[in-house]
């Protein structure tokens, strides 16, 4: 039925949109994805795409509206009009990305190895064409035409900390964010950008000398650069000359604005060695260094006492070291410098359950879902339901929770699976039939859960060589352990023809959880 739906749906999509003119290009191409679904997920994923990546940068708000003027500047005078946004994240990783609908991030981290205004004018001019030229859009195409739906792989947000405590949508933002661009996209964006660029008042030879740097680093192979912009823009000496042909067909003129651009990123500069200190600090407590965590945390502290991400690291070694009260404090601190990132309000929500304040922890947990749904706060607010006896709501936070690949991920799929193994063991318990070696038709029960179970019950439906339906029901016997397959013979056989299989059916009508 899904299938056929599908179908429709591609059948539908062509009808309407087929062949669209690409506004930026204007060449001809397969359009499956209207405008509407691009300003959709574009707008639906740009905050938890910011939350994932560490979050807003906000200690400089000037920097921000900078950035942002530089962006409409050059949106304005682009061939497509979007409702473009954008900002700088708190991320030390030197990156940039944009979502369909024109919604675009650059990371601290890039800022920071960039040297004048018109630099950061051909990485933005770059993003705005990738999301201008349906660039991300028709990856979702290519998903569409393979895979049968609109599938994104949700591929791991590089750079920050919480990827793998992200669930539902969310995934969704990660394999957005780190799509990566084929060489014809990346050509146009290169290409484009720089018209842009000349078009707002910009050098556009500065695109040379930002690939220039890129294809040094990328030489170098430094660990940051290859984990965040190269991943996804991959440099080369061919951009760099292809962006110089692109340079003598534009006009000689436009702003560098080299020291305009020094003066607005001055504080980032003089930061810089701080943020370094609380990455390795938050390395070392990963690690279990507690100490050497707390030094780096507050040695960067001293540098920027306004950095909320700071006072958090702070409040996770006490956390560590179940200083419960000197954690809250400095979690609080952090919420009063940056109350709309969702990892202060996690943290902070865990650190209230070790204080017996489930009310106040209840607040934070949902708080920090509505900026970014992750496993620790979903599995801590499912257990909490779970303990006023709301078995159906903490189901739902469990099941929520479960997508993400995380320790508390892994700890909800288990209490999921535990308490709904009672009522639907046909749903977590699958079954295979087939036949031995002596045409007899078996079962291979098989569980695929985090848990071990006993007492399972088959059904087996078959039909008589009459055509009469029978059914039979088989025990497991012992204990089925988390991964393991085991084979139910059922004694019915010889069976002449295999397609008779076709006819049968084998469901699990009980499975018991073994605690």
């Amino acid at each position: 039925m899904v299938r056929k739906l599908f179908i429709v749906f591609v059948l539908c999509s062509v009808a309407l949109y087929g062949c669209a003119t690409n506004p930026v290009t204007g060449k001809r191409e397969l359009g499956l994805v209207p405008k509407s679904y691009e300003l959709q997920i574009g707008s639906k994923q740009y905050l938890p795409s910011r939350q994932m990546q560490g979050g807003d940068y906000v200690v400089d708000p000037e920097l921000a509206k900078y950035v942002n003027d530089i962006g409409q500047k050059l949106a304005a005078v682009s061939d497509r009009k979007l409702p473009y946004e954008f900002v700088v994240l708190n991320n030390s990783v030197p990156n940039a990305w944009a979502l369909p609908g024109g919604k675009i991030a650059v990371n601290r981290g890039l800022l920071t190895e960039l040297n004048s205004e018109a630099e950061l004018a051909a990485v933005l001019g770059h993003e705005i064409v990738h999301a201008a030229a349906r660039h991300g859009a028709k990856g979702m195409e290519r998903g569409i035409l393979l895979q049968g739906a609109v599938v994104i792989t949700g591929i791991a947000a590089r750079g920050s900390n919480y990827e793998n405590l992200a669930v539902r949508g969310s995934q969704t933002a990660a394999g957005l964010i780190n799509q990566k661009y084929g060489r014809n996209a990346e050509s146009e964006s290169d290409l484009y950008g720089m018209k842009y660029m000349s078009r707002a008042g910009f050098d556009p030879r500065a695109a040379i000398s930002l690939q220039e740097v890129f294809v040094r680093l990328s030489e170098g192979q430094e660990t940051d650069w290859l984990s965040g912009l190269f991943s996804s823009h991959p440099p080369s000496q061919q951009r760099v000359e292809a962006n110089r042909v692109t340079a003598k067909t534009l006009p000689e003129s436009g702003e560098l604005g080299v020291q305009r651009y020094k003066d607005k990123i001055a504080r980032l500069i003089q930061t810089k060695d701080d943020y370094h200190a609380f990455d390795m600090g938050r390395k070392a407590l990963s690690e279990g260094n507690v100490k050497e965590a707390l030094t780096l945390a507050k040695q960067a502290m001293v540098g920027e006492p306004n950095e909320g991400q700071f006072h958090a690291l702070v409040g996770d070694v006490y956390m560590k070291q179940e200083e419960y009260q000197d954690a809250l404090t400095s979690y609080n601190r952090a919420v009063e410098l940056n109350g709309e990132f969702f990892y202060f309000y996690v943290q902070r929500g865990l650190n209230k359950q070790k204080l017996g304040d489930q009310q106040g922890a209840r607040i934070d947990l949902e708080r920090s879902t509505k900026l970014l749904p992750t496993a620790p706060a979903l599995n801590a607010l499912g257990n909490m339901s779970l303990a006023q006896g709301n078995q159906p709501e903490a189901m739902k936070y469990f099941k929520d929770a479960s997508t993400s690949n995380s320790e508390p991920g892994r700890q909800a799929a288990r209490s999921f699976v535990t308490l709904d193994m009672r009522q639907n063991p046909g749903s977590h318990i699958k079954t295979r039939i087939n036949l031995d070696k002596r045409r007899y038709v078996i079962v291979t029960v098989t569980n695929p859960t985090p848990v071990s179970v006993s007492e399972v019950k088959v059904k087996i439906l078959y039909p008589d060589p009459q055509g009469k339906a029978l059914e039979m029901a088989k025990e497991v016997r012992g204990v089925l352990s988390s991964g393991k397959s085991t084979i139910v013979e059922t004694g019915i056989g010889p069976v002449d023809d295999p397609k008779t299989l076709r006819y049968m059916r084998a469901n699990v009508l009980k499975a018991n959880v073994v605690e």
